[in-house]
């Protein structure tokens, strides 16, 4: 169940993108997490909406153990130990250009945002995340999270891995959800997948799954069921996830 967190107590936002959905704070997260457990819901995905006061040009937030997507995975811990927690650490929610990555001279820097995403997923894994889901794209991320996890003790966290995430216009709703919206410079196309370039899918895929990726995921997934199904052909993996419309489903 994708969530969206908040600062503060007992607070919760509607999200006029997607009605019926709204962003809550940690302790009401918590609660939600309770009530996820009796409907027999197995996992939360967190989204934060940070601040804009700690946002910056390098998403240095994510690297504060404290921040809101770690103070809301141990809250939902906290609450319901058995509830599995998966986080994204893309930088996105955190720089104040809305980018997934660190942006040098209108340039977005691969090996330094992947140096700070392996960091992030280390922080993440300790307050408690039992899965973590680099949504950035950038190249490399999946075996640097993977080393990363495994020399701080992490080994037995899985990592899901946005392995061919497409440019669409499909994430509008999604970027309102966590404050991105108007704060894009330029658009994302060097670093997502051309949508007529599947052949480059499959290469991304079997480079997250020989990084140690052990799921992937196609975003967004409808439209692109021919991805889905090549990837299955082709890798036969065996627990494939897809999200959109802020959705998850599992084949």
């Amino acid at each position: 169940w994708p969530v969206f967190a908040i600062e503060g107590e007992n607070r919760r936002e509607s999200i006029a993108a997607m009605p019926g959905v709204e962003r809550l704070s940690p302790d009401l997260l918590a609660r939600e997490a309770e009530r996820a457990a009796r409907l027999g819901i197995p996992a939360l995905a967190i989204f934060p909406n940070v601040d804009m006061s700690l946002r910056d040009e390098t998403g240095s937030n994510i690297l504060v153990a404290g921040n809101l997507i770690n103070r809301a995975t141990r809250a939902i811990k906290d609450a319901v130990p058995e509830i599995g927690v998966i986080t994204d650490v893309a930088l996105d929610p955190f720089t104040s250009h809305g980018h997934d990555g660190i942006l040098r001279d209108g340039v977005i820097v691969n090996d330094e945002t992947v140096d700070r995403v392996a960091a992030a997923a280390v922080l993440q894994a300790a307050a408690g995340a039992d899965i973590i889901a680099p949504s950035d794209m950038m190249d490399g991320r999946i075996g640097a999270i993977r080393d990363a996890l495994d020399a701080a003790g992490h080994r037995d966290v899985a990592i899901m891995s946005y392995a061919t995430k497409f440019a669409s216009a499909f994430y509008g709703p999604y970027r309102e959800a966590i404050g991105t919206q108007g704060l894009l410079k330029g658009d994302k196309k060097t670093y997502y997948l051309d949508h007529a370039n599947s052949d480059e899918a499959m290469r991304e895929i079997e480079q997250d799954l020989d990084e140690g990726a052990d799921m992937i995921m196609v975003k967004p997934g409808l439209p692109y069921l021919d991805i889905i199904r090549r990837a299955r052909d082709e890798f036969g993996v065996p627990t494939f996830a897809y999200q959109v419309s802020g959705e998850y489903a599992m084949i």
